[in-house]
């Protein structure tokens, strides 16, 4: 089994994502949505405290796979890795018919095997706000899929390596830590929503923009420069 699953889905999803990231716009027009090919991982802090029941109420709604269930079978991507290896001129090709199909199952047992690895996630944005349905059907490489996840998430990917710990309630209520990883930007979006869904939890979400990340299948492109007034939640 290969050790870096994140970075099997690069022939069949992370390829097709630089051009997808250049057309998607949010509703209003804009082409700054980011969603790198190989993300930028964010390091973040969220604390969530107020009434323990409410809390307990936000805990049950925010826990779900950690994965956004885009309606593309792994056999079809096992299928298209096969053909992008034997796509190869045979003077170049450096891998044979056989090998490839043997390849092509192991990246396919290998995503299968991170997807049950990640089967539950304290902290799923697809659980708190869910994609569509129909932007399920179009897949995570669509313009329109990834457009809605940078409105509505403020990020394209899943959030990744969840870890929550909760403090025992007093008279005053309780606390939830979450710590997480986000995708080339911070979920502001996905924050406001759970904020005006909760108005008696107060949400404090402290990101870290400056400390490098080994996330991911390799160093994506330099980020962009970001302003102080980015670091702060939007109005």
């Amino acid at each position: 089994m290969l050790s870096l699953p994140a970075a099997l889905l690069r022939p069949a999803i992370a390829a097709g994502r630089a051009e997808t990231c250049a057309n998607a716009t949010q509703p209003g027009g804009s082409t700054e949505a980011l969603c790198l090919p190989s993300p930028d991982w964010l390091k973040h802090r969220l604390v969530v405290s107020g009434p323990a029941v409410d809390l307990a109420a936000f805990q049950v709604a925010a826990a779900g796979p950690g994965v956004i269930p885009w309606r593309q079978a792994v056999g079809v991507l096992a299928e298209e890795w096969f053909n992008r290896m034997v796509a190869v001129p045979v003077p170049q090709r450096t891998i044979s018919v056989a090998g490839a199909h043997s390849l092509a199952d192991e990246l396919r047992e290998a995503v299968e095997a991170c997807a049950a690895a990640d089967a539950h996630a304290a902290l799923d944005l697809h659980a708190l706000i869910p994609v569509p349905a129909d932007l399920l059907a179009r897949g995570a490489d669509d313009p329109a899929a990834v457009a809605w996840l940078w409105a509505h998430w403020g990020t394209t990917w899943p959030l990744r390596h969840v870890a929550a710990r909760s403090d025992p309630p007093d008279g005053q209520g309780g606390r939830l830590l979450f710590r997480f990883h986000a995708a080339d930007w911070s979920p502001w979006p996905a924050l406001h929503a759970v904020r005006a869904r909760w108005p008696a939890l107060r949400f404090e979400l402290h990101p870290d923009y400056e400390t490098p990340s080994s996330l991911g299948p390799a160093p994506g492109p330099a980020r962009r420069p970001r302003r102080k007034t980015d670091r702060a939640s939007p109005a």
